[in-house]
């Protein structure tokens, strides 16, 4: 199982699909449904917010594996 840096690395690259800019930690806490102020307690804290990336993966029928799995 992926740590929190990589969980999180996936998902930039993931929400960076087909768009020609650098996504930022801030665009990730927009995805995940997040204040940017949470999102950063908690990747200071390094617990992956498991519930907003599973709801994630299910709005954009996204497989959680891909996400949390290598």
């Amino acid at each position: 199982m992926r740590d929190f840096h990589d969980i999180i690395e996936e998902l930039k690259l993931y929400l960076a699909t087909g768009k020609n800019k650098k996504v930022l930690d801030k665009d990730v806490a927009v995805a995940l449904n997040m204040s940017q102020a949470n999102f950063a307690t908690i990747k200071r804290r390094n617990r992956p917010p498991y519930k907003n990336i599973l709801e994630f993966c299910k709005e954009e029928n996204l497989c959680c594996s891909d996400i949390f799995f290598e």
